[in-house]
Protein backbone atom coordinates (compact mmCIF):
# COMPACT_ATOMS: atom_id res chain seq x y z
CA UNK A 1 0.00 0.00 0.00
CA UNK A 2 1.35 3.44 -0.97
CA UNK A 3 0.19 6.15 1.39
CA UNK A 4 0.99 9.82 1.38
CA UNK A 5 2.41 11.76 4.33
CA UNK A 6 -1.01 11.98 5.96
CA UNK A 7 -1.52 8.22 5.74
CA UNK A 8 -4.02 8.46 2.89
CA UNK A 9 -3.90 5.42 0.58
CA UNK A 10 -4.78 7.37 -2.56
CA UNK A 11 -2.68 5.27 -4.95
CA UNK A 12 -4.04 1.81 -4.14
CA UNK A 13 -6.25 1.78 -7.24
CA UNK A 14 -3.27 1.52 -9.59
CA UNK A 15 -2.58 -1.93 -11.03
CA UNK A 16 0.03 -1.40 -13.77
CA UNK A 17 1.96 1.44 -12.15
CA UNK A 18 4.04 0.75 -9.08
CA UNK A 19 4.15 3.72 -6.74
CA UNK A 20 6.45 4.36 -3.80
CA UNK A 21 8.41 7.11 -2.10
CA UNK A 22 11.91 7.21 -3.59
CA UNK A 23 12.93 10.01 -1.20
CA UNK A 24 11.07 12.41 1.09
CA UNK A 25 8.32 14.07 -0.97
CA UNK A 26 9.47 12.33 -4.19
CA UNK A 27 6.78 10.04 -5.62
CA UNK A 28 8.31 7.33 -7.80
CA UNK A 29 6.11 5.98 -10.61
CA UNK A 30 7.36 2.73 -12.14
CA UNK A 31 5.97 1.36 -15.39
CA UNK A 32 5.65 -2.36 -14.75
CA UNK A 33 4.91 -5.09 -17.27
CA UNK A 34 7.41 -7.86 -16.53
CA UNK A 35 8.52 -9.83 -19.57
CA UNK A 36 6.95 -7.29 -21.98
CA UNK A 37 9.48 -4.44 -21.77
CA UNK A 38 6.89 -2.50 -19.76
CA UNK A 39 4.53 -2.27 -22.73
CA UNK A 40 1.38 -0.32 -21.89
CA UNK A 41 -1.90 -2.24 -22.07
CA UNK A 42 -5.40 -0.73 -21.92
CA UNK A 43 -5.42 -0.61 -18.12
CA UNK A 44 -1.96 0.90 -17.93
CA UNK A 45 -2.82 3.48 -20.58
CA UNK A 46 -5.71 4.76 -18.49
CA UNK A 47 -3.54 4.83 -15.36
CA UNK A 48 -0.80 6.74 -17.16
CA UNK A 49 -3.37 9.43 -17.91
CA UNK A 50 -4.64 9.73 -14.33
CA UNK A 51 -1.53 9.53 -12.15
CA UNK A 52 -0.53 13.14 -12.87
CA UNK A 53 -3.83 14.49 -11.55
CA UNK A 54 -3.58 12.40 -8.39
CA UNK A 55 0.02 13.43 -7.74
CA UNK A 56 -0.71 17.07 -8.52
CA UNK A 57 -3.43 17.26 -5.85
CA UNK A 58 -1.41 15.32 -3.25
CA UNK A 59 0.14 17.81 -0.77
CA UNK A 60 2.75 15.19 0.17
CA UNK A 61 4.22 15.20 -3.36
CA UNK A 62 6.78 17.82 -4.28
CA UNK A 63 8.38 16.04 -7.26
CA UNK A 64 7.66 12.98 -9.40
CA UNK A 65 10.18 10.49 -10.75
CA UNK A 66 9.05 8.12 -13.51
CA UNK A 67 11.01 5.10 -14.70
CA UNK A 68 10.52 1.64 -16.17
CA UNK A 69 10.97 -1.56 -14.24
CA UNK A 70 14.19 -3.42 -14.96
CA UNK A 71 16.36 -2.39 -17.91
CA UNK A 72 13.63 -0.97 -20.17
CA UNK A 73 11.59 2.19 -19.96
CA UNK A 74 8.62 1.15 -22.11
CA UNK A 75 8.03 -0.61 -25.42
CA UNK A 76 4.92 1.56 -25.97
CA UNK A 77 1.34 0.38 -26.43
CA UNK A 78 0.97 -3.39 -26.52
CA UNK A 79 -0.42 -5.08 -29.60
CA UNK A 80 -3.64 -6.19 -27.93
CA UNK A 81 -4.56 -2.57 -27.21
CA UNK A 82 -3.65 -1.56 -30.76
CA UNK A 83 -5.78 -4.34 -32.22
CA UNK A 84 -8.68 -3.29 -30.00
CA UNK A 85 -8.44 0.22 -31.45
CA UNK A 86 -8.33 -1.17 -34.99
CA UNK A 87 -11.56 -3.13 -34.53
CA UNK A 88 -13.64 -1.05 -32.11
CA UNK A 89 -14.63 2.58 -32.67
CA UNK A 90 -15.59 3.08 -29.01
CA UNK A 91 -12.16 1.84 -27.94
CA UNK A 92 -10.49 4.26 -30.37
CA UNK A 93 -12.42 7.18 -28.90
CA UNK A 94 -11.67 6.14 -25.31
CA UNK A 95 -7.97 5.59 -25.89
CA UNK A 96 -7.66 8.81 -27.91
CA UNK A 97 -9.05 10.76 -24.95
CA UNK A 98 -6.61 9.01 -22.65
CA UNK A 99 -3.74 9.80 -25.02
CA UNK A 100 -4.71 13.47 -24.88
CA UNK A 101 -4.84 13.31 -21.09
CA UNK A 102 -1.45 11.60 -20.82
CA UNK A 103 0.14 14.50 -22.67
CA UNK A 104 -1.79 17.43 -21.26
CA UNK A 105 -1.86 16.17 -17.68
CA UNK A 106 1.94 16.00 -17.64
CA UNK A 107 2.09 19.47 -19.19
CA UNK A 108 -0.38 20.90 -16.66
CA UNK A 109 0.87 19.05 -13.57
CA UNK A 110 2.18 21.64 -11.11
CA UNK A 111 4.75 19.27 -9.66
CA UNK A 112 8.09 18.90 -11.49
CA UNK A 113 8.49 15.57 -13.30
CA UNK A 114 11.82 13.81 -13.88
CA UNK A 115 12.13 10.81 -16.20
CA UNK A 116 14.81 8.11 -15.87
CA UNK A 117 15.12 6.38 -19.24
CA UNK A 118 16.98 3.15 -19.90
CA UNK A 119 16.65 0.70 -22.78
CA UNK A 120 13.77 1.07 -25.26
CA UNK A 121 11.47 4.08 -24.97
CA UNK A 122 8.59 4.02 -27.46
CA UNK A 123 5.04 5.34 -27.90
CA UNK A 124 3.04 6.34 -24.84
CA UNK A 125 6.02 5.67 -22.58
CA UNK A 126 8.22 7.90 -24.71
CA UNK A 127 5.59 10.65 -24.54
CA UNK A 128 5.96 10.84 -20.77
CA UNK A 129 9.75 10.50 -20.93
CA UNK A 130 10.12 13.49 -23.25
CA UNK A 131 7.38 15.64 -21.70
CA UNK A 132 9.02 15.34 -18.30
CA UNK A 133 10.49 18.62 -17.13
CA UNK A 134 13.92 17.00 -16.90
CA UNK A 135 14.78 13.82 -18.81
CA UNK A 136 17.78 11.70 -17.83
CA UNK A 137 18.68 8.95 -20.32
CA UNK A 138 21.25 6.18 -20.49
CA UNK A 139 23.89 6.26 -23.20
CA UNK A 140 22.57 3.11 -24.87
CA UNK A 141 18.87 3.95 -24.50
CA UNK A 142 16.88 3.29 -27.67
CA UNK A 143 14.46 6.11 -28.41
CA UNK A 144 12.04 5.65 -31.30
CA UNK A 145 8.66 7.23 -31.93
CA UNK A 146 7.39 4.21 -33.86
CA UNK A 147 4.13 5.60 -35.23
CA UNK A 148 4.85 5.83 -38.95
CA UNK A 149 6.49 2.40 -38.89
CA UNK A 150 3.24 1.09 -37.40
CA UNK A 151 1.26 2.82 -40.16
CA UNK A 152 -0.31 5.77 -38.31
CA UNK A 153 0.54 9.45 -37.98
CA UNK A 154 3.02 10.54 -35.32
CA UNK A 155 0.43 11.74 -32.81
CA UNK A 156 0.71 11.41 -29.03
CA UNK A 157 3.32 13.99 -28.06
CA UNK A 158 5.55 14.07 -31.13
CA UNK A 159 4.24 16.95 -33.24
CA UNK A 160 3.75 18.94 -30.04
CA UNK A 161 7.17 18.74 -28.44
CA UNK A 162 9.83 17.36 -30.80
CA UNK A 163 10.16 20.54 -32.95
CA UNK A 164 10.56 22.62 -29.78
CA UNK A 165 13.16 20.29 -28.31
CA UNK A 166 15.35 19.43 -31.28
CA UNK A 167 14.16 21.66 -34.14
CA UNK A 168 11.93 20.97 -37.12
CA UNK A 169 14.63 19.46 -39.35
CA UNK A 170 15.62 16.78 -36.81
CA UNK A 171 12.01 16.21 -35.79
CA UNK A 172 10.99 15.47 -39.38
CA UNK A 173 14.01 13.24 -39.94
CA UNK A 174 13.35 11.00 -36.94
CA UNK A 175 9.54 11.05 -37.01
CA UNK A 176 9.24 10.34 -40.74
CA UNK A 177 12.04 7.76 -41.02
CA UNK A 178 11.62 6.22 -37.56
CA UNK A 179 15.34 5.87 -37.04
CA UNK A 180 16.37 4.95 -33.51
CA UNK A 181 18.23 7.48 -31.37
CA UNK A 182 20.73 6.46 -28.72
CA UNK A 183 20.76 8.40 -25.49
CA UNK A 184 23.95 10.13 -26.60
CA UNK A 185 22.45 11.26 -29.91
CA UNK A 186 19.23 12.38 -28.20
CA UNK A 187 21.26 14.61 -25.90
CA UNK A 188 23.39 15.92 -28.76
CA UNK A 189 20.36 17.17 -30.70
CA UNK A 190 18.62 18.54 -27.60
CA UNK A 191 15.79 16.01 -27.40
CA UNK A 192 16.62 15.14 -23.76
CA UNK A 193 18.06 17.05 -20.85
CA UNK A 194 20.95 14.83 -19.80
CA UNK A 195 22.74 11.64 -20.90
CA UNK A 196 24.66 9.55 -18.35
CA UNK A 197 26.11 6.06 -18.11
CA UNK A 198 23.38 3.43 -18.08
CA UNK A 199 24.18 2.34 -14.53
CA UNK A 200 23.81 5.90 -13.24
CA UNK A 201 20.44 6.80 -14.78
CA UNK A 202 18.15 6.20 -11.81
CA UNK A 203 20.57 7.57 -9.22
CA UNK A 204 21.10 10.78 -11.21
CA UNK A 205 17.39 11.22 -11.89
CA UNK A 206 16.57 10.66 -8.22
CA UNK A 207 19.21 13.19 -7.18
CA UNK A 208 17.59 15.77 -9.48
CA UNK A 209 14.07 14.93 -8.26
CA UNK A 210 15.23 15.26 -4.65
CA UNK A 211 16.72 18.68 -5.33
CA UNK A 212 13.45 19.75 -6.95
CA UNK A 213 11.46 18.43 -3.97
CA UNK A 214 13.59 20.61 -1.70
CA UNK A 215 13.05 23.71 -3.82
CA UNK A 216 10.46 26.49 -3.50
CA UNK A 217 7.27 24.75 -4.66
CA UNK A 218 5.35 27.81 -5.87
CA UNK A 219 8.36 29.19 -7.75
CA UNK A 220 8.98 25.86 -9.44
CA UNK A 221 5.32 25.34 -10.32
CA UNK A 222 5.02 28.85 -11.72
CA UNK A 223 8.19 28.53 -13.77
CA UNK A 224 7.03 25.20 -15.20
CA UNK A 225 3.60 26.67 -16.00
CA UNK A 226 5.12 29.66 -17.78
CA UNK A 227 7.57 27.57 -19.81
CA UNK A 228 4.86 25.10 -20.80
CA UNK A 229 2.87 27.97 -22.29
CA UNK A 230 4.92 27.24 -25.42
CA UNK A 231 3.34 23.78 -25.49
CA UNK A 232 -0.15 25.14 -24.87
CA UNK A 233 0.29 27.49 -27.82
CA UNK A 234 0.86 24.39 -29.93
CA UNK A 235 -2.34 22.68 -28.72
CA UNK A 236 -4.04 22.91 -32.15
CA UNK A 237 -1.04 21.11 -33.69
CA UNK A 238 -1.26 18.43 -31.02
CA UNK A 239 -5.02 17.97 -31.46
CA UNK A 240 -4.65 17.66 -35.23
CA UNK A 241 -1.85 15.09 -34.97
CA UNK A 242 -3.80 13.06 -32.41
CA UNK A 243 -6.91 13.03 -34.63
CA UNK A 244 -4.86 11.95 -37.65
CA UNK A 245 -3.16 9.21 -35.65
CA UNK A 246 -6.42 7.70 -34.45
CA UNK A 247 -8.01 8.01 -37.88
CA UNK A 248 -5.14 5.82 -39.04
CA UNK A 249 -6.10 3.06 -36.60
CA UNK A 250 -9.22 2.52 -38.72
CA UNK A 251 -7.22 2.30 -41.97
CA UNK A 252 -5.38 -0.45 -43.86
CA UNK A 253 -1.76 0.57 -43.21
CA UNK A 254 -1.87 -0.17 -39.49
CA UNK A 255 -2.96 -3.76 -40.17
CA UNK A 256 0.21 -4.33 -42.17
CA UNK A 257 2.23 -2.56 -39.48
CA UNK A 258 0.85 -4.81 -36.75
CA UNK A 259 1.33 -7.93 -38.88
CA UNK A 260 4.95 -6.95 -39.49
CA UNK A 261 5.54 -6.50 -35.77
CA UNK A 262 4.01 -9.87 -34.97
CA UNK A 263 6.03 -11.57 -37.71
CA UNK A 264 9.21 -9.63 -36.84
CA UNK A 265 9.75 -8.34 -40.38
CA UNK A 266 9.84 -4.97 -42.11
CA UNK A 267 6.37 -3.70 -43.09
CA UNK A 268 5.39 -3.64 -46.77
CA UNK A 269 2.88 -0.86 -47.30
CA UNK A 270 0.92 -0.72 -50.57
Amino acid sequence: MTTNATGEARYDCYERLKLDWAAPRVLRVTLSAPGRLNAVDATGHGELAEIWRDADTDPAVRAILIRGEGTAFSAGGDLSMIEEMMDDHAARVRIMREARDIVMNVVNCGKPVVSAVQGPAVGAGLAVALLADISVVGRTAKIIDGHTRLGVAAGDHAALVWPLLCGMAKAKYYLLLNDTLSGEEAERIGLVSLCVDDADVHERALSIATRLAEGAPEALASTKHALNSWLRLAQPTFDASLAMEFLGFAGPDVREGVAALREKRPPKFD
